[in-house]
């Protein structure tokens, strides 16, 4: 099975474990519709690359892994269009969850999202309850506070904004628990995986902001030109557009090389280079890859 598809069958398989004959109807069909279209899929798609690198002798403890990690990225991206947060319209092409059913309803399905996470990882523990409670420990960090995604959401009601551990905490975050998870869910210590999490997601924020400066609402199928709206802090704003891409450009080549040994090495380096070329903005007109308009 191709890694793409293996990640499309783990969190459609997940998504089932939280709909029942029983379950609200309306909310039943917010959940589905919260994680499809699935956009790029990064973050499970590093987690089981970063597992087959390290021989992924539990494919099935890898796909949970997987499944619940962009669960948790979904019910962010539920809570952060809410009117309290971005208030946003439109999210990967379509109506935000509070526009298509109401804003309750969004809430529910972001906490139904997180709930549904660690359910899909505690059900795949039972064939590996070490690496199953490392793995539950690791997304529960990466996702809450002091320095989860949480917290990244948090730093945006600071007066004042550590720029640093904002990117590291909003979008580096769940990065870091792709490749920590990965190696996980194959038996691997997570912590030597850190830095190579904390890279690529920063390069990830970086280019994220830079999409947000320069691209319209149409090419990103999300409402553009956020940053300066909401007065978020953006390397855009401290670097400027060419100090930004020198920025992401460094970034990433210091992803390659925090890669740690393993027998996938390789694999692992060619697809940060993929993921560079992808991210590096283009001219607004030419910006049309889905993974740069809708990850």
């Amino acid at each position: 099975m191709a890694l793409e598809e293996r990640v499309e069958a783990a969190i459609a398989a997940a998504v089932g474990f939280g709909l029942g004959p029983d379950a609200p109807p309306r909310l039943a069909q917010a959940l589905p519709y919260a994680v499809t279209p699935g956009g790029a899929r990064i973050r499970p798609t590093i987690l089981l690359s970063v597992a087959i690198a390290c021989g992924d002798d539990r494919p099935g403890l890898s796909n949970a892994a997987a499944a619940a990690l962009e669960l948790i990225h979904c019910a962010s991206l539920v809570h952060d269009d809410l009117p309290s947060f971005d208030d946003a319209d439109i999210r990967r092409g379509k109506p935000t969850i509070h526009k298509a059913f109401n804003e309750p309803l969004a809430v529910l399905t972001g906490d139904s999202l997180i709930i549904l996470a660690f359910d899909v990882l505690a059900r795949a523990a039972e064939d590996a309850p070490g690496r199953g409670l490392g793995l539950i420990r690791t997304l529960a960090k990466r996702s809450g506070m002091p320095d989860g995604i949480c917290a990244g959401q948090g730093w945006e009601s600071e007066p004042t904004v550590n720029l640093s551990a904002y990117h590291r905490s909003k979008t580096g975050a769940l990065f870091i628990a792709a490749t920590c998870m990965g190696a996980q869910a194959a038996g691997q210590e997570p912590e030597p995986w850190v830095e190579l999490g904390s890279r690529i997601g920063e390069a990830f924020q970086v280019a994220d902001d830079l999409r947000d400066a320069l691209y319209d609402a149409e090419t990103l199928g999300k409402p553009a030109g956020q940053d300066t709206v909401h007065a978020r802090p953006s390397a855009v704003t401290e670097l400027g557009v060419p100090g930004a891409i020198r920025r992401l450009r460094d970034i990433l080549s210091g992803a390659i090389a925090s890669i740690p040994s393993c027998p996938g090495e390789a694999m692992l380096a060619d697809m940060v280079r993929a993921y560079a070329e992808r991210m590096t903005p283009v001219a607004p007109a030419a910006a049309t890859s889905p993974m740069r308009a809708r990850a």
